[in-house]
């Protein structure tokens, strides 16, 4: 949908565009990114038309015979993780966590047609998109909230810190190495929690989602929560003291020693390689 009238987010306006979408063209399946914009629009949507929701799913599939889409999501405060089913009503709607997968590889052969809609098209059996009202709020601009941003998700390199820094200051380290090696500084809920670091360094399922090439943690024992937000890294460096930290098994190099000993040999090397 493209339309001037549709240029800023208002999660009434939206809605009632995607309800007619849906209507017309009755889709089996509707997915959002677990975004601001998707968890606000998607939930909305899905009470008008009487739809089953699954938010901020890590994974999806389709079940062979039935050809339900399968959501999984963590559950229980991230201790376990659920697989979803949405047997009876349609569409099937989910909001996927952005960086949660990593991409296919392109295939020429797959084929899809790509629609282009505007609010004065007539659509399939002649129905027509509701006229936009006033709705309750009005969008005066928006702002980029610089204080303590992290862009994470972007970033090639996290070096990440959890309670085994032992203390705030102790970061300091952490932003040296990141800034040596181009990256950002990420953190655990628990250090987070401990009002070591900001929020927007928060990594894992209550923070942000990351897939970068280099994923360096340091004191973080390994949370399920924390491990579902990293697990598309391409390298996962762990180092940490306890040789039975849950980091250590999913990660490609898993280094059993002291952390501050460890991070005092890498800033060394780092630094002698310019």
């Amino acid at each position: 949908m493209q339309d001037d009238e549709l240029a800023f987010f208002d999660s009434e306006a939206y809605s009632g565009v995607l309800e007619t979408l849906i209507r017309a063209y009755e889709p089996e399946i509707i997915l959002a990114a677990a975004s601001s914009m998707g968890r606000t629009l998607l939930p909305y949507t899905a009470v008008k038309v009487h739809a089953g929701l699954t938010a901020d799913c890590t994974g999806l599939d389709i079940e062979e015979g039935s050809g339900l889409l399968l959501q999984t999501r963590p559950a229980i405060g991230g201790n376990i993780m659920a697989t979803i089913k949405t047997a009876e009503h349609r569409p099937q709607m989910a909001t996927v966590r952005p960086r949660s997968s990593r991409p296919l590889e392109e295939d020429p052969k797959r084929k899809g047609k790509l629609r282009r809609l505007a609010l004065c098209d007539t659509l399939p059996g002649g129905g027509r998109f509701p006229a936009l009202k006033e709705g309750r709020t009005r969008v005066l601009g928006y702002r980029r909230e610089e204080a303590g941003f992290a862009n994470l998700e972007e970033a090639e390199v996290i070096v990440a810190g959890g309670r085994g820094l032992k203390k705030s200051e102790n970061f300091s380290l952490l932003r040296e190495i990141a800034q040596s090696l181009g990256g950002e500084v990420g953190a655990s809920r628990d250090a987070v929690d401990r009002g070591w670091i900001s929020y927007p360094h928060q990594v894992g399922l209550s923070g942000k989602t990351v897939s970068p090439r280099l994923y360096i943690g340091i004191g973080i024992s390994g949370a399920i929560q924390h491990l579902a937000g990293i697990k598309t890294s391409e390298t996962i460096v762990s180092i940490n003291i306890d040789p039975d930290a849950m980091l250590h098994k999913l990660a490609d190099l898993a280094i059993i020693g002291d952390a501050f000993e460890v991070l005092g040999e890498l800033k060394k090397r780092i630094g002698s390689e310019g």
